[in-house]
């Protein structure tokens, strides 16, 4: 598997500088395998009940917010996939809220939900190992700013991160 290291600045907007200051000090694979197993401790611990309630009025529901982290690390993965492979074109944003919406994840059984994480994550490092090493730090543009494959795969553990500790915290 590429060793990766951390994005350095210029391969990232300074929104994500949120998300990558909540990425632990392990090595990038033990990161991800970590958080998928606290993910299933959480949600397996807590129950379908706790699963579908959200905390407040027009706030998601746990399994939305795992349903959502689900999306956005398959768009990251996307577009690290398309930055490694040397796209030029723009890619777009998405709008998680419409997102969400449309995938009545509440319809989902939690355990079919943390499945798909896992396999997602999976997907994700199995990807990770067959990049050339130099594509890390290609440069795209997605939702309007630049960023790398390094980048974009750095910020997929802090923004599961961000939204595992609001789940802890308030639900």
């Amino acid at each position: 598997m590429n060793n990766i290291q951390q994005p350095k600045e210029g391969e990232y907007a300074n929104y994500f500088n949120g998300y990558l200051a909540l990425n632990s000090t392990k090595p990038y694979q033990e990161q991800l395998m970590t958080q998928i197993q606290s993910c299933f401790s959480l949600f397996e611990t807590k129950g379908e009940d706790w699963a579908n309630k959200a905390y407040a009025t027009g706030k998601w529901t746990p399994k939305e917010v795992l349903g959502h982290v689900i999306d956005t690390e398959r768009i990251m993965t996307f577009r690290a996939l398309c930055f490694a492979r040397g796209e030029k074109s723009p890619l777009p944003g998405f709008e998680q809220d419409e997102y969400v919406a449309n995938a009545e994840f509440n319809q989902v059984h939690f355990q079919d939900l943390l499945e798909d994480f896992k396999n997602q994550r999976l997907a994700l490092l199995s990807l990770i190992k067959t990049l050339p090493e130099e594509s890390l730090s290609n440069l795209g543009t997605a939702s309007g700013n630049s960023v790398s494959p390094r980048a974009l795969f750095w910020i997929i553990p802090g923004h599961f991160a961000h939204h595992f500790s609001i789940l802890k915290e308030r639900y």
